[in-house]
């Protein structure tokens, strides 16, 4: 999907000139797709495990089967992740591993793809591996990719279309303009079917698609008026870019309709979607019930509360998976916004601020839906897209560490090898591994009383 004899321009770059191939050693895609195999070892060990239907999985497994069956089932959400579920339990059997399957795929490609994005924007090999390593040991990437629930292919498909607008933007401006348009086009498939999956990122594509289409028309604004500014996408102009960004998601994401249009009972309206819709949000403001685990946007920031996904014995032993964010990584992002803010607004190089106003941009936007959603109950899964966000403002103050010398570079490893360390320790109630000392065993990982 990349052009790896290209070295990217960090997303931003007011100019766009030929340069000299990369050496083999400027991409760090090797160290990309290492990360991304271990990951995926991570996830599919025991995926099967713990072998019945936990946390929210009591709602999208049975829904994926009555789906199956041809009747309309959870309609509070998109179909597209509900349906990978369906067509998953139809080719492998109603197995455990294959409920969680698309989770799983979703979660390993998603992956590779922030660590694609943090390539093509910050134009820094370190920040790209250090965002890999902050996400895969963040805890929630590596939960939520071994649980059959929405959220994580709603992220990995916005992780792809994060990565192929940034390449698309970031490639040089003598690259032939069919290597931006395809992936503009595939980042608009990957939008739709993000917000197909759920639409918690809904912010993001919104923000990215305002960012790429304002930018676009201060372009042709400047060069008419200032003098010349290279448009973020050249040859690609805006009527055609209103195609790729808008149209291209809104079809996508009605036709992650159609399975629902082929029930045998409640049939999706395919041309009264307003009315339907309308119907989708009534029920994901309905669900007001108290539940023990839930919690608000500013315990997810300071990781006060977890989620308990299981506990309990299965499969001949004590097992537990709980969700909460790396406390090293979710604590040590919070400067590290500050950090972003700073440098995005201090650097005199447009390309050198873009990355972390935009990251620091993202974690607002992502966070800030649940300022405002009408959804009474919430959880900290919800804040699996932030804290994305945050990991990757980590990953920049670690870059420039990294950077300063050999003092900063030995600080920015030993920060890495903190989250790293912190993981292994988490790594039993991460991935429902057998707990050796009973029903007490989860004491030993309730470093704060609301864990419990």
């Amino acid at each position: 999907m990349d052009t790896p004899s290209l070295a990217p321009y960090p997303l931003g770059s007011m100019t766009r000139l030929p340069i000299p191939a990369p050496t083999a050693t400027r991409d760090p895609l090797p160290w990309h797709v290492t990360i991304t195999v271990l990951f995926a070892l991570a996830v599919f060990w025991h995926l099967g495990l713990p072998d019945k239907i936990y946390f929210d999985e009591v709602h999208y497994v049975p829904a994926a089967r009555t789906m199956l069956a041809g009747m309309q089932a959870n309609l509070e959400h998109p179909l597209f992740a509900k349906s990978l579920m369906a067509w998953s339990i139809a080719a492998l059997g109603d197995t455990p591993f294959a409920w969680r399957l698309p989770s799983a795929i979703f979660g390993v490609l998603g992956l590779l793809a922030f660590g694609r994005v943090m390539w093509w924007v910050s134009g820094r090999r370190f920040a790209s591996i250090a965002a890999m390593i902050l996400l895969a040991s963040d805890f929630a990437w590596l939960v939520q990719s071994r649980i059959a629930m929405l959220d994580m292919v709603m992220a990995g498909m916005l992780m792809i279309a994060l990565w192929l607008l940034s390449a698309a933007v970031a490639l040089p401006r003598a690259v032939p303009t069919i290597a931006r348009r395809w992936r503009l086009a595939g980042a608009g498939v990957a939008m739709g079917l993000s917000l197909g999956a759920k639409w918690s990122g809904l912010p993001v594509v919104a923000l990215i698609i305002a960012l790429m289409l304002a930018t676009r028309a201060l372009s042709a604004l400047r060069n008419w008026t200032a003098g010349p500014m290279v448009a973020p996408t050249p040859g690609i102009g805006l009527r055609e870019l209103l195609v790729w960004l808008i149209l291209c998601p809104a079809i996508t994401y009605w036709l992650t309709f159609v399975p629902g249009a082929l029930w045998h009972d409640g049939r999706v309206p395919l041309f009264h979607m307003v009315d339907w819709h309308e119907g989708m949000l009534r029920l994901q403001a309905s669900v007001v019930r108290h539940h023990p685990y839930q919690s608000v946007w500013w315990q997810w920031v300071i990781d006060q509360r977890s989620v308990w996904y299981l506990y309990e014995v299965v499969d001949g032993a004590q097992r537990g998976v709980m969700l909460i964010g790396n406390p090293f990584t979710m604590l040590a992002g919070l400067p590290a916004l500050g950090w972003c803010l700073y440098a995005g607004l201090a650097r005199r190089e447009a390309g050198d601020r873009m990355a972390p106003l935009l990251t620091a941009a993202l974690y607002a936007a992502s966070l800030g839906l649940w300022l405002v959603a009408d959804k009474p109950v919430q959880f900290y899964y919800h804040y699996l897209l932030p804290g994305s966000f945050l990991v990757a403002a980590l990953a920049l103050l670690l870059d420039g560490l990294w950077q300063s010398g050999r003092e900063g570079q030995v600080a920015a490893v030993s920060a890495l090898a903190l989250a790293l360390g912190v993981f292994g320790w988490f790594w039993p109630v991460l991935t429902a591994q057998p707990l050796h000392h009973g029903v007490m065993s989860f004491q030993r990982w309730m470093w704060l009383a609301s864990w419990r």
